[in-house]
């Protein structure tokens, strides 16, 4: 996901999109906890969409 695609989402769509990062991040930790998760890199591109999404967050905040 690229952050100008983010840009042009509003507010409540950016909170949505990040509930359900953060899910999806528990889900995968649960996986290598269990030693189910084949594909690792998966952990690193969630947690990168994650700061992506709260660093947009915040600068719309900054620009209010």
């Amino acid at each position: 996901m690229k952050a100008s695609e983010l840009r042009l989402k509003n507010k409540t769509d950016l909170n949505v999109e990040l509930e359900s990062l953060l899910k999806a991040q528990f889900r995968l930790r649960m996986q290598v906890a269990t030693k189910q998760l084949a594909n690792t890199s998966q952990i690193c591109k969630v947690r990168r969409d994650i700061a992506r999404i709260r660093t947009i967050l915040t600068e719309e905040i900054g620009n209010e």
